[in-house]
């Protein structure tokens, strides 16, 4: 299980650039499921960076989960299990995230998560590396986050929560399918209204 305790205790210095992070990804997933009825776009995409950025292994679908306290696992469960009609679940789910479930910055894991298939082999060269940085590039915001990468296990509340939000939007969703959870090192990442970063 992944140990999210260091990302309850940044620094001072620090704080700002999570918050500003955390801020606009409720504000921009907000917006996807109100006007892009949940299609994903940049702003949640981010390019995987390796090996001090020598490598860039393209971009990623990420999943925002909210913490233990604020989980809507039971919800986003019951949704699944009772609308078998795949655009009625999709539509319960826009519903159900559209309207006040970004709401709030302050209730949500600041450990990031992406779905991958079995046999993907970006995967595993993400897995090898250990350490990577995701680059989010969209409406004006330029956020390099170093990150640590740890491959979840199925009973773990990071990888339940991301599963059963994406089986929502995927009915075909593998069942084996894998999830990293990446823990962001606020204090080398940057943000180009903060640190300067240019890509």
């Amino acid at each position: 299980m992944i140990n999210t305790a260091n990302n309850y205790s940044v620094p001072d210095s620090d704080v700002d650039i999570k918050n500003t992070f955390m801020k606009w990804q409720c504000r921009v997933r907000q917006i996807i499921m109100r006007n892009n009825y949940g299609k994903p776009d940049a702003s949640i995409m981010p390019n995987v960076l390796l090996n001090h950025d020598k490598i860039n292994l393209g971009k990623i679908i990420t999943v925002l989960s909210k913490d233990i306290p604020f989980s809507k696992l039971p919800e986003m469960k019951h949704i699944s299990k009772v609308n078998f009609d795949l655009s009625k679940r999709r539509e319960k789910a826009i519903q159900l995230f559209s309207e006040y479930y970004y709401q709030n910055y302050k209730e949500f894991s600041p450990v990031l998560t992406a779905t991958f298939q079995p046999n993907s082999l970006g995967i595993r060269k993400i897995i090898k590396s250990t350490v990577c940085s995701l680059v989010f590039d969209a409406y004006n915001h330029n956020f390099k986050l170093d990150c640590e990468v740890e491959l979840l296990r199925k009973e773990d509340p990071l990888y339940q929560a991301t599963w059963w939000h994406n089986s929502l939007f995927n009915s075909n969703l593998h069942p084996n399918t894998l999830i990293l959870a990446f823990s962001v090192h606020w204090s080398s990442s940057l943000d180009e209204t903060i640190g300067g970063f240019n890509e």
